[in-house]
C-alpha cells in the first residue's frame, strides 16, 4: 500500500507540471484529457483540452494531479510537500527554483536538525518544505 498526493490545479495543471519539470525535474508518466473520457457526461463544456487525470514523478515519488473543475485559482491548505535534497547546495537550487514567483514562508537556513531547511509556497500555492537529511 502507498499514499500518493493528488493535487487539483483548477485549470492550471499543465502549467504547473511544466514549472515542476523545469524546477525539480518532474516527469509526466500518464495523462488523460477530458475529451478522452469514455463518459463525456463528466466533462464540463469547453473543458475538453483540460487535464482530467495526470501522474508525474519527482525523484522516486509519484504525484497525481488534475485540472479538477477548472473553476478558478487553486487552493492548497493543510499540507506541504517535503523535498529532501542531497546537500545544502542542492537545497539552495531547489528552494530558489520552486520559490520563483512564489512566497517564502521560512527562509532556507541551517537548523539544529538540518544543514538546510526552508518553507515556501510556489506560484500555484502548493507549500513545500526543502530539507537536507542529517
Amino acid at each position: 500500500m502507498r499514499v500518493e498526493p493528488y493535487l487539483f490545479f483548477n485549470g492550471r495543471c499543465e502549467e504547473a507540471v511544466e514549472f515542476y519539470r523545469k524546477s525539480v525535474g518532474a516527469e509526466v508518466t500518464q495523462m488523460m484529457r477530458y475529451k478522452e473520457s469514455p463518459d463525456q457526461s463528466m466533462c464540463a463544456p469547453m473543458s475538453g483540452d483540460k487535464v482530467m487525470h495526470m501522474s508525474f514523478r519527482i525523484g522516486e515519488t509519484n504525484i497525481l494531479a488534475s485540472d479538477g473543475e477548472c473553476n478558478g485559482k487553486p487552493t492548497f491548505q493543510g499540507f506541504a510537500l517535503s523535498l529532501t535534497a542531497p546537500d545544502a547546495a542542492a537545497a539552495e537550487r531547489l528552494f530558489a527554483s520552486l520559490g520563483a514567483g512564489g512566497q517564502v514562508q521560512m527562509p532556507l537556513t541551517k537548523t539544529f536538525f538540518s544543514a538546510a531547511f526552508g518553507m515556501l509556497a510556489d506560484r500555484f500555492g502548493v507549500s513545500w518544505m526543502i530539507y537536507v537529511a542529517p
